[in-house]
């Protein structure tokens, strides 16, 4: 019960200090892909701080739990857990609300997929509509959709097949390499999957609203995806090129004259393109990743620690 105590203030102390020190410097900006994986595993190890304490705690309220997760597992190392009779309600309580828990984390996902799939068979319908399929055109064919529309435009529809839709006023804003530059962008979305990383993001800060690391989290998902593309779009036609994208899809929407708008992220990210911070040396790159994939060994360790301890490693 103690270990189960000690993960959960573990976790506590990580979701209310790990956004505080994540926000510090600018690397975040310059490296965007790193600092998303950073946020996935410090993410990542919250949770499984409550995953391994509801099993612990689960262990120690019931018998039946307890021979399920300690099967293999010798004399020895599950008294090294001191697994005391007298606090098994208190441990079966604990284990049932870390268990509420896990069961709203999954609802909110299922949640949040299942609305942004009716956000995208409504977008699909209303495409449709606008740009009928001709004769014997399969609904499975073309990855590009140009819609006749006034207003420069461009957006991906993610799916089993997604599609990327342009307006015809972007088609005449943009230059070809422009053009290329868009597309480049909703690539970059579409092969990191960023959608999932958005669904598990929206579903954690909308269960737990009250919860520092998974409020910036989302928030910093939004963000983070969104420079990883413009790079992936950068590295295929250059900054310039894409800097110019961006403005050309969205100056006759008042973006760039309210930066404190809800979409000042644009302007912000245009400046990056057209004055981009130097990248974080090789080194430092791999240090820091490698150092990200071991917070999450930390819960492990210290669930971990007893048994290995009675064990003598």
């Amino acid at each position: 019960m103690v270990i189960a105590l000690a993960l959960l203030v573990l976790g506590g102390c990580t979701a209310l200090l790990a956004p505080r020190m994540l926000a510090r410097g600018s690397w975040a900006e310059r490296e965007p892909v790193l600092a998303l994986w950073v946020w996935q595993c410090v993410v990542a190890a919250v949770l499984l701080c409550c995953v391994l304490a509801m099993a612990l705690s689960g262990a120690a309220g019931w018998h039946e739990v307890r021979g399920q997760v300690f099967a293999p597992a010798p004399q020895e190392v599950v008294e090294a857990y001191a697994l005391h009779p007298d606090g098994e309600r208190w441990a079966a309580t604990l284990a049932g609300l870390l268990a509420c828990g896990g069961l709203w984390t999954a609802v909110m996902l299922s949640r949040e997929v299942r609305a942004a799939r009716a956000i995208r068979r409504r977008r699909r319908a209303e495409l449709l509509a606008r740009v009928p399929r001709l004769p014997g055109e399969e609904e499975s064919g073309g990855r590009l959709v140009v819609l006749e529309d006034a207003r420069p435009d461009a957006w991906l529809l993610a799916g089993h097949t997604p599609r990327l839709v342009i307006t015809t006023a972007a088609l005449r804003r943009l230059e070809p390499r422009q053009l290329d530059a868009v597309l480049a962008h909703e690539q970059g979305h579409a092969r990191a999957r960023h959608h999932w990383l958005r669904y598990c993001a929206g579903a954690l800060a909308a269960g737990f609203p009250r919860v520092p690391v998974f409020a910036a989290f989302r928030q910093q998902v939004d963000r983070l995806v969104e420079l990883a593309a413009d790079d992936a779009a950068s590295r295929r036609v250059g900054r310039l090129t894409t800097a110019l994208a961006l403005v050309g899809l969205n100056e006759g929407r008042g973006v760039f004259g309210d930066p404190a708008g809800t979409r000042a992220l644009v302007p912000q990210r245009v400046s990056r393109l057209l004055a981009p911070g130097r990248r974080l040396p090789t080194a430092r790159r791999v240090r820091m990743t490698a150092a990200a994939a071991a917070i999450p060994a930390v819960p492990l360790l210290v669930a971990f620690a007893p048994g290995l301890s009675a064990l003598g490693c």
